[in-house]
């Protein structure tokens, strides 16, 4: 099972030399559903709020404001939105 990477406390240099700031924007209340990343990864920085991702057969990832998250491709998960989500993404063939 593909998994889950954060990288937290991410510098200017670093959310500069990866373009967030051009990234478009997805906010989300809190709600539970499942997602599954079939054919793409997704790049994510988180604006606000907290998602506890549970992938199937895996140990659940808390992702808070701050936090640069990469969804692999191949991941089929269940997301709980526990605080209204704001968040940077970015789709990759990858």
């Amino acid at each position: 099972m593909p998994e889950i990477i954060v990288e937290k406390n991410l510098s200017e240099a670093r959310k500069a030399e990866l373009g967030i700031a051009s990234w478009n924007i997805w906010d989300c209340p809190v709600r539970q559903f499942r997602l599954d990343f079939d054919d793409e990864s997704e790049h994510s920085y988180i604006l606000e709020g907290e998602i506890v991702v549970t992938p199937d057969n895996g140990e659940a990832v808390t992702v808070v404001p701050g936090d640069y998250v990469i969804f692999p491709k191949g991941l089929t998960s269940m997301w709980s939105v526990t605080k209204t989500l704001k968040k940077h993404y970015m789709k990759t063939a990858d």
